[in-house]
């Protein structure tokens, strides 16, 4: 009797084991499959680009001569042109070479000084930059520093005497950030400051030779297409 007891209660346990493994085995078939997160790649910032740009400039002038200086006037005036470039990206930092020219109306006059009674007007009406970019990937958003050279020209106007208009070669340097908005468009905002150093009024119009300063700060956006 014992015997047999014993044996039913062993039957039992295993009945019991088998059925809990199988509700297990089912409950792992039945389990949904985990879905793996979408993949992204890292933007690239390398290859050519095309763009237009806008924006506004503001900054000083003085005209000085051996009877004296103006002093510092005020100029102000906005821009709008053309860009291209190239980028590589190297990890996340990114070097570039960008160009552009711009039709400008920075302008400004003074009666003062050396043109008391007069008005001596200091006008830029394009300027070209070639600079170099140095930027930081943060995927999609890329602020950078850049330099280089600056080509425009400086307009001395003595009312009334007529006016002289020299191309003069300068420098830039300034910064901006870079941002990926759609397919290969990109969007940047930038501040450039630039030193076209001295121009001239021609003894012709001035009487005596006179050195025109030229500095501008500029703000401009910008809107690219990346081939």
């Amino acid at each position: 009797m014992k015997r047999l007891v014993l044996a039913g209660v062993a039957a039992l346990a295993t009945v019991t084991m088998m059925g809990a493994a199988s509700a297990a085995d089912m409950g792992r078939r039945q389990a949904m499959p985990m879905k793996a997160p979408a993949y992204y790649a890292p933007y690239n910032w390398t290859g050519f680009y095309v763009g237009i740009n806008g924006g506004g400039g503001w900054g000083s002038s003085d005209w000085s001569n051996v009877g004296g200086t103006t002093g510092t006037f005020d100029l102000s005036g906005g821009l709008v042109g053309g860009t291209i470039g190239y980028n590589w990206q190297m990890g996340q930092f990114v070097f570039g070479l960008e160009g552009d020219i711009d039709w400008t109306n920075i302008r400004g006059s003074t009666s003062s000084g050396i043109c008391a009674g007069l008005s001596c007007e200091t006008r830029n009406d394009w300027l070209g930059t070639v600079r170099g970019r140095i930027g930081y990937a943060f995927d999609r958003i890329m602020p950078y520093v850049t330099g280089g050279l600056a080509v425009g020209n400086i307009k001395a106007d003595l009312a009334g005497f007529g006016s002289s208009d020299e191309t003069q070669a300068g420098w830039t340097l300034g910064g901006g950030a870079e941002f990926a908005i759609a397919g290969p468009w990109t969007a940047k905002v930038e501040y450039l400051y630039v030193d076209l150093g001295k121009g001239s009024c021609d003894v012709a119009v001035c009487g005596v030779a006179t050195d025109v300063d030229f500095t501008t700060n500029i703000v401009r956006a910008g809107l690219n297409y990346r081939f």
